[in-house]
């Protein structure tokens, strides 16, 4: 019962006894166990090697040392937490060789790269699996999917909640659909950070860095369109309609992508992607900013903030806008930070082209 504390069979039974009896010595330990005095000795020297038992304050003079047994609670709970943490790196070290497998496996054979699979619900499947096991969610989606009926899948809804982070890229069209701007503005409010281009290279859904899944083909009915719920309908393939006889094109394929040289390139796709959308936001009426026409007609930029953007994309040092502007440096630079924030801006590189996309500089 107690092997996971690191006790043998021996042990636990002279540890019980004594607990029972809560004092006693080798003799009477042997006696009522039935076993012989060094059997006994050497049981009890291990408990107490453990701290699982004691000698007695003030043996009975002449008499043999006697033992007591400790707190089961105070005695057990440091070799419970040494057994689980051994159990943690044993866990890790299997996760560790798995992998080095794996790998192995996959520069030996291509196929364990890339796998296809075919069909939407084998698609839908594995799309379900990836995002459960996932703490990332990277989408791509492009405009007219057709593959899932509608309120099939609501697990980013789930997934968000628990902490998994969503971040999804959709392009203009596919927000222009029915219902598009409302479901999407309702994903941004559940936790999804959420942004738009004009149009997009293809279809994609990336788990943390380890997996990715890409339709080979662009029939109708790939499924990888609409970060779960987000699409609108909430089954995760962007549309509101069921797919009629046209669709059916065949059955729609995709590739699984494992850890590789190019799973990295699909990353950097991604990541190269979300810098140049346009950050979708929520107002504070529920409704869906920096949207329409692939413009920010709802930013208001003051006098001095319009000035102090041009003064960026014109390439002017902090010190020398400091000195135009008469505030500290530190001032400027908390200025800049402010204004990323509002594009959706992790550089000052970022920050500029999103000036150039939105017109800040010449609308308004």
């Amino acid at each position: 019962m107690l092997e996971a504390a690191g006790l043998d069979a021996e042990e636990e039974r002279v540890y019980r006894f004594l607990l029972g009896v809560r004092e006693a010595d080798t003799g009477v330990i042997a006696a009522q166990l039935g076993w012989d005095a060094a059997r006994v000795e050497s049981v009890l020297a291990a408990l107490h090697g453990k701290g699982l038992v004691g000698l007695a304050a003030e043996p009975p003079a002449g008499g043999p040392e006697r033992y007591v047994p400790m707190a089961p609670d105070a005695a057990l709970r440091p070799l419970l937490l040494r057994g689980h943490e051994a159990l943690e790196w044993a866990r890790r070290g299997v996760e560790q060789l798995a992998e080095e497998y794996r790998a192995g496996g996959r520069r030996h054979d291509a196929e364990q790269l890339v796998e296809v699979i075919t069909g939407a619900s084998v698609i839908r499947q594995r799309l379900r699996q990836m995002a459960y096991g996932a703490g990332e969610m990277r989408w791509l989606c492009k405009a007219r999917p057709v593959a899932l009926a509608a309120a099939e899948n609501d697990e980013e809804w789930e997934l968000l909640a628990r902490g998994v982070r969503y971040r999804t890229i959709y392009e203009r069209e596919l927000l222009e659909g029915p219902g598009m701007v409302d479901n999407v503005a309702r994903s941004i409010r559940a936790g999804e950070q959420a942004r738009a281009v004009g149009t997009l290279p293809v279809r994609l859904v990336i788990a943390d860095s380890s997996m990715a899944i890409c339709p080979l083909v662009y029939e109708s009915g790939d499924g990888l369109d609409g970060a779960g719920a987000s699409d609108g309908d909430g089954d995760g393939d962007g549309t509101e309609r069921a797919p009629g006889p046209a669709d059916r094109v065949g059955e729609p394929t995709a590739a699984v992508i494992h850890s590789s040289s190019l799973l990295d390139a699909l990353i950097a796709l991604f990541e190269s992607q979300w810098a140049a959308a346009t950050p979708l936001h929520v107002t504070d009426s529920g409704e869906l900013a920096d949207f329409e026409d692939g413009q920010n007609p709802a930013v208001h930029l003051a006098d001095d903030e319009r000035y102090l953007l041009s003064l960026i994309v014109a390439g002017v040092a902090d010190k020398a806008i400091a000195s135009q502007l008469w505030v500290s440096q530190r001032t400027v630079q908390r200025r800049i930070q402010a204004l990323m924030q509002r594009a959706g801006a992790l550089t000052r590189t970022q920050l500029v082209w999103q000036v150039a996309q939105r017109g800040w500089l010449t609308n308004g």
